[in-house]
């Protein structure tokens, strides 16, 4: 059977030492510095950008004149010149939602401090026990992570591939390393499950044409919510004492600090359980149909101007906060990348009139959905009534059915008039949204 490459990422969390942790925050704002530099030496020039030649100089000569240059490993400082020139390319194609790139801020909540190492060789890694791995980074030495999963061409038995280099990050819990890796694995082949359709809400995560609804909880306990919300009111506090321009005091600084640890665990639970339920789906259905939804415009604020204020500002705002905590786009690329491993395939519709068309007899009269969750058919020769989140589910499968012969295949951007951007075929997805998402 042929077997074909496949790029993937796998997160651990480092286990480092309070010096350890030093090195690694001065390399991580010596790497934010760099990319500042460069991007000054490109865009304050006169008539045109610099060359990738002239930014190496520069990053070689300023190792050679700036002492505090040298905690970045050379390796790294070059792969920060790489994302930073990949950064512009994003955002001169015109199919790649990237903007402009800009100066980096020191703040944490502004960008996101992460050093490279490109080259796998300088890993060395190693398996320390069932839980532990060992991995040597450069300038910090020999560092446990936690071993959650098997690496290509480490343990015996493992799946075929390599390591290919790493990134480390740091979170709100401190220091992962992303594992970037390649691995080896037959083709696809045409997935012979059923299609569906999903529906994307907010009270009901994941409504299923079959009429299933997939659910979640709350991310955080009680005590945990209790403890954020007295956080987030002492943080309040601290900023109305605090003169505006003064520097943050390192009491407020914690309070920040032990914010966003709680949010990051309700983010991983999050992740995880999107994780779960989008391959499982995955798993289930050789085709997925999804709303093509602009999700950046439904969450514009609705504040307006000085001349024309907006109305029902708080509870817009209030719904824009629970869409992102949704986060319906990442769950689209995870089940984009999950169904093209399995042969199976991710196509959008057109959104307009799936909650108010009846899937049965296919008509919108007015008042038919009733309530948020009902939705009962006006028709009278149909006169169906059920959940409303199934039933646009449903709409969504039939909108993919009736127009699958005037589908636009790849990313729907070839330019043929129809209903259904098919999203890409097994043979074309490209891993990136995972790998973005990880790095």
């Amino acid at each position: 059977m042929e077997k074909v490459k496949r790029a993937r990422a796998h997160v651990a969390r480092l286990d480092l030492n309070p010096a350890q942790m030093a090195v690694l925050d001065g390399q991580a704002h010596t790497a934010r510095a760099l990319w500042n530099v460069l991007h000054e030496f490109t865009t304050f020039r006169q008539g045109r950008f610099a060359s990738p030649k002239e930014c190496d100089a520069a990053i070689r000569k300023a190792r050679r004149e700036i002492e505090w240059m040298g905690q970045l490993p050379a390796q790294a400082a070059q792969a920060v010149l790489k994302t930073y020139r990949q950064a512009w390319a994003n955002f001169f194609n015109p199919d790649h939602p990237a903007k402009r790139p800009t100066f980096k801020s020191r703040f944490r909540s502004r960008s996101r401090m992460a050093v490279d190492v490109p080259q796998a060789r300088d890993l060395q890694i190693s398996r320390i026990n069932r839980r532990w791995g060992a991995v040597s980074l450069p300038k910090v030495g020999r560092v446990r992570f936690r071993w959650t999963k098997d690496l290509p061409g480490i343990t015996k038995g493992g799946p075929p591939g390599r390591v290919t280099g790493a990134r480390l990050v740091k979170e709100a819990h401190g220091w992962n390393i992303v594992f970037r890796i390649e691995l080896l694995v037959s083709a696809p082949v045409a997935h012979t499950g059923p299609k569906v359709g999903i529906d994307r809400g907010i009270t009901v995560p994941l409504a299923l044409s079959t009429g299933q609804h997939l659910r979640h909880g709350l991310w955080l306990t009680g005590g945990q919510s209790e403890r954020l919300l007295r956080l987030e009111r002492k943080s309040a506090r601290q900023r109305a004492t605090r003169e505006k321009g003064d520097p943050v005091s390192n009491r407020e600084r914690r309070t920040y600090d032990q914010i966003a640890r709680l949010r990051a665990t309700a983010k991983r639970r999050a992740v995880d359980w999107q994780h779960q339920s989008t391959t499982d789906l995955a798993r289930r259905f050789s085709a997925i149909v999804v709303e093509d939804l602009k999700i950046t415009t439904m969450m514009a604020s609705a504040c307006g101007t000085v001349e024309e204020p907006g109305v029902n500002v708080a509870q817009k705002r209030g719904l824009n906060r629970s869409i992102a905590g949704e986060a319906w786009g990442r769950a689209v690329e995870l089940l984009t990348y999950k169904s093209a491993d399995r042969g199976g395939l991710v196509a959008r519709v057109r959104p307009h009139g799936t909650s108010q068309e009846c899937h049965r007899c296919h008509t919108t009269t007015a008042g038919s959905r009733e309530t948020q969750s009902r939705f009962a058919c006006k028709n009278v020769a149909c006169g169906w009534i059920g959940n409303a989140d199934t039933n646009a589910a449903r709409n969504q499968l039939h909108r993919y059915n009736s127009a699958a012969g005037r589908a636009v295949t790849g990313r729907g951007d070839s330019g043929i008039p129809g209903p259904v951007k098919r999203q890409a075929s097994c043979s074309t997805v490209s891993p990136a949204p995972a790998l973005r998402a990880a790095a």
